[in-house]
C-alpha cells in the first residue's frame, strides 16, 4: 500500500472514529497532493508523498512560530497538533550523533576543508540525507564541522 493511500484511509478512520481535527487536517494533505497532481501533470510517488508532507510541516512550523510571537495560543494548538498529526507518515529523523558521522563521511569524500565549501558539502548532502534530515540541521551541522 503506497503511503497516499494509507493516508486515504486514515481519513477515512478518522470520519468513522468521529476524530474531526486528524480528519479536517488529512484532508488538507490530501488536497495539497491533488493540487501538485493537477499542476504537474503526474502521479505523485511516495518519494513526493513525502516531500509533500514536509513542506506541510515546515508552513505549519512557520505559522505555530508566528503565533506563538503573536500571543495566539488557539492558533498555535491547531498548528501544532496538524504537526503531529503529519509526522506520523514521514520517515524517522537521524539523530545529532548519526548526522555528524554521516556529514563527517560527505565531508571527507568531497575533500571539503573550509567553508568556502559548504556548497559542495550541502549539495551532496541534501539529496543523501533527503528525509532523513531537516535543511536546517544539515546546515548548520555542516557549519559546525567545517567552521
Amino acid at each position: 500500500m503506497s503511503l497516499r493511500e494509507t493516508i486515504s484511509t486514515d481519513v477515512k478512520n478518522a470520519m468513522k472514529a468521529k476524530e474531526t481535527k486528524k480528519r479536517d487536517a488529512l484532508r488538507l494533505l490530501m488536497s495539497a497532493f491533488k493540487q501538485i497532481e493537477v499542476d504537474e501533470r503526474k502521479e505523485l510517488s511516495d518519494d513526493d508523498v513525502i516531500k509533500i508532507i514536509q513542506q506541510q510541516v515546515k508552513r505549519r512550523n512557520d505559522a505555530a512560530t508566528q503565533y506563538r510571537d503573536a500571543g495566539r495560543d488557539d492558533l498555535l494548538q491547531i498548528e501544532l497538533d496538524e504537526i503531529a498529526f503529519y509526522e506520523v507518515y514521514l520517515p524517522a529523523q537521524m539523530s545529532d550523533e548519526d548526522l555528524t558521522t554521516a556529514l563527517q563521511s560527505i565531508i571527507e569524500k568531497v575533500g571539503a576543508s573550509t567553508m568556502k565549501d559548504m556548497g559542495k558539502v550541502m549539495g551532496m548532502a541534501s539529496k543523501e540525507l533527503a528525509g532523513k534530515a531537516d535543511g536546517k540541521r544539515i546546515n548548520e551541522c555542516v557549519k559546525t564541522l567545517l567552521g
